[in-house]
């Protein structure tokens, strides 16, 4: 790794603590530089400026998530085992980035036109991935919704709500709560039947 990748990937490590903890308009790239030893001029020589620097996170997180899921889609095993791995897939990588992912939480004001639509570009293409996996899961007669995008947004919703309160250190472990988010994202209120594959049903 060059020097110049080394202070990159450092000012975003250290940019991602500061945002998950202090947020986004209460961190300053003064903040960042004293946290991180660097000088100022030099962040914005690598981002241009604080929002450079938190697209580069959300791109940097993104692909990482984008990665994992898309590797779990061309596994060749039944499609309702895919989408729980998916799932479970999405969870785990979220929970073990789980200062990246709260930095997804964004409200409007906080970026450009142009950081908007990078911020939604990243969200649709996680939204396309389920929906194809549902579009499979159809062809096998297992899901019965009208609507498979409102399906993957209230799956997608499962994940999305996670990321804010889940804490790492709390009474059950992140593969406990996966399970039961998994679980829940796939037969609902009542829990799974004595069937090991129960279609989704409305």
């Amino acid at each position: 790794m060059s020097r110049a990748a080394g202070s990159k990937d450092r000012i975003i490590d250290v940019a991602i603590d500061l945002f998950s903890k202090r947020g986004f308009k209460g961190t300053s790239i003064r903040n960042i530089a004293s946290a991180a030893e660097i000088s100022i001029p030099n962040i914005y020589h690598y981002f241009g400026n604080k929002e450079g620097l938190l697209l580069a996170i959300l791109q940097r997180s993104s692909e990482d998530v984008l990665r994992q899921l898309k590797r779990v889609c061309q596994l060749e095993i039944e499609p309702l085992e895919r989408f729980k791995r998916l799932v479970s897939t999405h969870i785990t990588v979220a929970g073990n980035s789980i200062k990246e992912a709260k930095i997804f939480f964004l409200d409007d004001e906080d970026l450009s036109k142009e950081g908007n639509e990078i911020n939604l570009q990243i969200q649709r293409e996680i939204l396309g991935i389920y929906l194809d996996q549902l579009h499979l899961l159809k062809e096998k007669n297992l899901v019965h919704y009208k609507s498979h995008t409102v399906l993957a947004f209230n799956i997608l919703a499962l994940v999305n709500w996670f990321l804010r309160w889940y804490r790492p250190k709390g009474p059950m472990s992140l593969e406990e709560i996966t399970e039961e988010i998994v679980t829940f994202s796939m037969y609902g209120l009542l829990g799974p039947s004595n069937r090991d594959e129960e279609p989704m049903h409305a």
